[in-house]
């Protein structure tokens, strides 16, 4: 497989009058086209940090953010905007749906963001939620609301999927299936899946784990036997 993701010695600094922290504290790792990373630690330890960083949603103190062999970190602020829109679909923990549009709707807001024809009730048929497409996100269940998101952050066929606790607001039977369903889009369309969690248990789903601590890489491992998500014992 190929690389897409590479940080290359990472620094991030926050400041607050004296105080500094050193959120991100020379990181390096890569990512290759398609895999089904998870990227775990603690509360506090940098996580969401890293995906803010590769997201663009933030950017580096010091070091390089590469993808697609594009340098994130030169971007200037018309270049971010452009690079979220075309490369990166955000998955959140709580949904962000826009509460008076349909989810057909939500799905197809993505036509104004890049441009692209979608095709709002084929994706949502691709998360089995085609019969759902009218209704409302107060209509839908948590499961579902989150398939919509998914729904709505594929339907512009991102480079990357990047997902902050996923599953955190969902029931366990509801996680999993949310999981699975992310772990086929890696398997079966080769889309590149990034899951920030504190659940250890998806580390023996991961073709690779990327463990941090206090902001730095405690370790990287690859698995070369993934586990269906479905056959793991949460």
């Amino acid at each position: 497989m190929s690389t897409i993701i590479e940080f290359k010695n990472v620094d991030k600094i926050y400041k607050s009058g004296d105080h500094i922290l050193k959120a991100m504290d020379n990181v390096s790792f890569t990512i290759c086209q398609g895999e089904f990373v998870v990227i775990l630690g603690p509360s506090g330890a940098g996580k969401s940090t890293l995906l803010n960083l590769l997201g663009g949603l933030d950017t580096v103190t010091s070091g390089e953010i590469i993808v697609n062999s594009n340098h994130v970190e030169k971007f200037d602020d018309n270049q971010l905007t452009e690079y979220r829109a075309k490369n990166v679909g955000f998955i959140f923990q709580f949904y962000n749906l826009i509460p008076n549009l349909t989810a057909l709707e939500n799905v197809e807001l993505m036509k104004d963001i890049v441009d692209e024809d979608i095709n709002g009730l084929s994706v949502l048929d691709s998360v089995g939620l085609k019969e759902h497409a009218n209704q409302f996100p107060a209509q839908l269940s948590g499961g579902e609301q989150q398939r919509v998101s998914i729904a709505r952050a594929v339907a512009k066929r991102p480079t990357m999927l990047l997902c902050d606790e996923p599953t955190g607001a969902l029931d366990s039977k509801t996680g999993v299936m949310i999981l699975n369903l992310l772990q086929d889009m890696s398997n079966n369309q080769n889309t590149t899946v990034v899951i920030v969690t504190h659940n250890a248990i998806l580390a023996e789903a991961a073709d690779k784990v990327i463990r941090i601590k206090n902001g730095q890489i405690e370790s990287i491992v690859l698995n070369e036997t993934p586990k269906k998500v479905t056959d793991l014992e949460w």
